[in-house]
């Protein structure tokens, strides 16, 4: 079982996801295979103000619970927005980017975790 600390955190960065109207979230548990984080959370947007709104709701909605963005990379061009939270990463892509890096088969070895889980 994950630690309470990384759950809340992951549901609570989906809830904002999904308050703006993200596309086809996906949560990998990727703790038995890297060091980097616990989860990965995968979302798309449609455009980059979409995209910049979507990242900033998590950074938000984490920062008021007491979990502070460690690095953000990408929020300029804002066609991959990683936001670092140490144990989950979340990656809100555009579709073109999301098609072209594709986390989710890069990280296969990690375990695709239900949405129902965090609610």
């Amino acid at each position: 079982m994950k630690d309470v600390k990384v759950k809340e955190m992951a549901t609570l960065a989906i809830q904002a996801l999904e308050d703006k109207k993200a596309e086809d979230i996906c949560v990998i548990d990727i703790s038995e295979v890297s060091v980097l984080a616990d989860y990965f959370i995968i979302a798309g947007g449609n455009n980059t103000s979409q995209i910049q709104a979507l990242s900033d709701a998590v950074d938000e909605k984490l920062g008021k619970a007491g979990y502070p963005l460690k690095q953000i990379e990408g929020y300029q061009s804002a066609n991959w927005i990683l936001l670092d939270f140490g144990d989950i990463i979340v990656h809100v892509f555009d579709r073109e980017n999301r098609l072209f890096y594709d986390l989710e088969r890069i990280w296969r070895d990690g375990k695709k975790i239900d949405l129902e889980e965090f609610k």
